[in-house]
């Protein structure tokens, strides 16, 4: 059986799907599920509440053949420090641990947001703690980096993954954490426009702000990859394209998915953003193909066009 830890979110909902898809093992969920956002997703395995999974891998015990953990208090405006310390980091350590003792494989998310503001590069084969972090999200992610470098006792198999710009089906719940994608299809169809922040800093244009834009798909795939391909080095790993677009390029994707001209409106970045904006992500994925992901990745006109279908389609069915 494989777990999977916030499996009622984004990525997590996704991976589930892919796993069910695959059929190698049944999938426990893990996640807090008051409300079950994406129960196609979860199909009907165990569910499992997040305080309770530690115990119920006890009793699970050598049935258990490998856990994806990617839940976390992912909002990067979150202030409380000591839940973000529970959450993110200590509960990470408590699966690594439990791993470790059974012999049991660990993936884990990290984050691109653990490079900062970029000015240091997005290299995964770097020194870690070179990277100064802008959000207590990212440091959390920072700092289970940090511990599972230097662990001695560690899970057979294990990654953490730097997802950079991820962006696709089931992240409405995310509000306005989610992509700029999933606001610009909205925006793009109840107005005709798409409203863009403006740029506040030398060598960048208004919109010409560059991201390394990720459909879910594609960081599923690498996911499952690091997991289950022979020759695997532990480790970590940037999931990316390794080819940043402008965020006038997403917006006009959006529109030619649409049908519709290009209408693109800059405005006023909040004050409180400005100070951890990250105007350029790339991920360098030298070590991610070398561990034998090589699969073509969608482009971002091909990302887009697919999750403006699926958005589509979803709002046709509740119509």
């Amino acid at each position: 059986m494989l777990v999977v830890t916030g499996a009622n979110g984004f990525i997590g909902s996704n991976l589930v799907a892919a796993l069910r898809r695959r059929g190698d093992e049944p999938v426990a969920v893990v996640d807090h599920f008051e409300a079950v956002r994406y129960p196609d997703a979860l199909g009907d395995g165990p569910r499992i509440a997040v305080n309770d999974l530690p115990a119920w891998l006890d009793a699970a015990g050598d049935r258990v053949r490998g856990v994806y953990h990617l839940g976390a208090f992912s909002s990067t405006s979150v202030t409380d420090r000591p839940a973000v310390i529970a959450n993110n980091v200590t509960y990470s350590q408590t699966l690594w641990r439990w791993c470790a003792d059974a012999g049991v494989p660990f993936v884990y998310a990290s984050s691109a947001g653990t490079y900062g503001d970029g000015s240091k590069g997005f290299d995964d084969e770097a020194d870690p703690s070179t990277y100064q972090p802008l959000s207590l999200y990212a440091e959390s992610k920072q700092m289970v980096d940090l511990w599972a470098l230097l662990q001695t006792h560690a899970p057979p198999r294990w990654a953490g993954v730097k997802y950079f710009n991820v962006y696709g089906p089931n992240e409405a719940h995310k509000g306005t954490q989610a992509s700029m994608a999933y606001h610009w299809f909205k925006q793009v169809r109840d107005t005709g426009e798409a409203r863009l922040f403006k740029s506040y800093k030398d060598g960048f244009a208004d919109g010409g702000q560059q991201r390394d834009f990720l459909y879910v798909q594609d960081a599923v795939d690498a996911t499952v990859h690091l997991m289950t391909a022979p020759g695997v080095d532990n480790g970590l790993y940037n999931v990316g394209t390794g080819r940043p677009r402008t965020f006038a390029d997403l917006a006009r994707a959006v529109f030619a998915a649409l049908d519709q001209p290009p209408k693109l409106t800059f405005i006023e970045m909040p004050q409180n953003l400005r100070a951890q904006y990250q105007y350029y992500t790339r991920a360098t994925v030298d070590k991610l193909q070398r561990s034998g992901f090589t699969q073509p990745m969608h482009t971002l006109e091909q990302g887009v066009s697919a999750y403006v279908e699926q958005l589509r389609a979803v709002e046709g069915a509740s119509a």
